[in-house]
């Protein structure tokens, strides 16, 4: 009997999650991060901000209209009493800027780069949430197969006091042996707990990303489809594609154009005006009258800058140094790019070698467990030499669960670190989000106060 309560708590398979029908995958644990992640639409919302900069910049090639309007009433003093005066008039004023030394243009050109960079931005979110969220689901998975170890393994600790209590009231065993299995099955209820309140908190995670609890979640397997071969081949792949390198690629184009649009303060500007306006006057003395005029008038105008109290200087300066920044911050891009490459692929090298190690162990530590508990049984070993064998056993099964772990979520990380973990790459079934629909709706808006989804 001792031999089946024995195998029963000690033979678990570690790889295999509680299975249902329903049982969710990590893909549909991605997809609903996807579509529902709070932080992941903000940054959705980040990019419509930054489109309307475009619309903003290009405000300045069209003209400025606005109507004017005004009345007056004034009086003085003349023979025969006091002699009041009205003035009304109202008209349209028309101001078009024809040449603003290119800043206008820049200026498109740079809030253009923005909305490019925005989106890599976004990009870069999304990659985050989704290895969050990849990695919640294995924190799930984890915690869900320790607690249930931890449960096997008290189970095993209670019949261990159990039959220590019984070979000690026939004489066959030690006060000593009863106290350290209840020592044992002590801690090990301890244990228990804290399993359990970390496979709470991994879920109260998971719900934070997902927007559900989880269920069922079925086991998961590391990323191949993708993946780059080498660490040379990983980091060639990763400067080219990784959002938060091509971010800083745009960055830098923005504060060219930046640079440029400053410069254009010192250049001549050019203006064209119009106006139409139509005037009322009335006086109040007995012998007045009103009358009433029409006017118009159109011109050009050219301003020459001369001297801006140093403002126009300090600008250029100021947009070359951010210009500057702008370069350095693509280094340091690349270099945690780099970093975070080489920490990925030696993360998975490793966790691949210790699943194997750790397979080997838990076999080994099984047959040494079946072992001793048989010399106990003749009289070779104690109680003690049982309860070290099952925490060695029970050790290797939880080490070799973790290492499980660790490499699904290492092939996530790599394929973060290379810039390809997004919705699109992985084949998520989710209607995929299209920045540019929205870009394309407001760029060229001359009015209208609504949002493209009518708000």
């Amino acid at each position: 009997m001792r031999h089946s309560l024995l195998a029963a708590a000690i033979t678990v398979s570690v790889a295999i999650a509680p299975q249902a029908v329903s049982a969710e995958t990590i893909f549909g644990a991605l997809a609903k991060a996807y579509e529902n992640n709070s932080q992941l639409n903000s940054a959705r919302a980040g990019v419509r901000v930054q489109n309307e900069n475009v619309a903003l910049a290009k405000s300045g090639y069209r003209p400025r209209i606005q109507g004017t309007g005004g009345i007056t009433n004034s009086w003085r003093d003349a023979p025969g009493g006091s002699r009041g005066v009205t003035n009304a008039s109202f008209g349209i004023e028309i101001n078009q800027s024809l040449f603003d030394g290119f800043q206008t243009a820049n200026n498109v050109r740079a809030a253009r780069a923005g909305v490019l960079a925005e989106r890599e931005n976004l990009r870069n979110t999304e990659q985050n949430v989704l290895f969050d969220t990849a990695q919640a689901y294995m924190d799930v998975v984890q915690n869900r197969q320790i607690a249930a170890l931890r449960q096997r393994n008290l189970a095993f600790l209670d019949e261990q006091v159990r039959a220590a209590s019984a070979r000690f009231d026939v004489g066959e065993g030690t006060r000593t042996d009863v106290e350290q299995a209840r020592a044992s099955r002590g801690a090990a209820q301890a244990q228990l707990e804290a399993a359990r309140a970390a496979a709470a908190s991994s879920a109260a995670i998971y719900r934070q990303l997902t927007g559900s609890d989880p269920s069922n979640l079925s086991a998961a397997s590391a990323l191949s489809k993708g993946m780059p071969r080498s660490l040379d081949s990983a980091r060639s792949i990763a400067f080219k594609e990784h959002p938060a390198i091509l971010v800083r690629h745009h960055l830098v184009d923005a504060g060219l154009y930046n640079v440029k649009s400053a410069e254009g303060k010192f250049l001549p500007q050019v203006g064209l005006s119009a106006s139409v306006e139509r005037s009322y006057t009335s006086f109040n003395q007995s012998a007045g009258g009103a009358y009433t005029g029409n006017s118009a008038s159109i011109g050009a105008q050219v301003t020459v800058p001369i001297y801006q109290g140093g403002s126009a200087s300090a600008s250029v300066r100021q947009s070359k140094e951010q210009l500057g920044q702008a370069r350095i911050n693509t280094d340091v891009a690349r270099d945690q790019v780099r970093a975070a490459v080489t920490s990925a692929w030696t993360q998975l090298q490793a966790s691949r070698a210790a699943v194997a190690a750790n397979s080997e162990t838990l076999r080994a530590s099984r047959l040494a467990l079946d072992g001793v508990v048989q010399e106990r049984d003749v009289g070779q070993r104690t109680t003690l030499d049982v309860l070290n064998a099952q925490a060695d056993a029970l050790t290797a099964q939880i080490s070799l669960v973790q290492a499980q772990r660790d490499v699904v979520v290492s092939s996530y990380a790599l394929k973060s670190a290379i810039g390809r973990l997004t919705a699109e790459n992985l084949g998520l079934r989710v209607a995929l989000h299209n920045p540019k629909e929205h870009f394309d709706a407001v760029k060229d808006k001359w009015y209208g106060l609504r949002t493209p989804d009518g708000r």
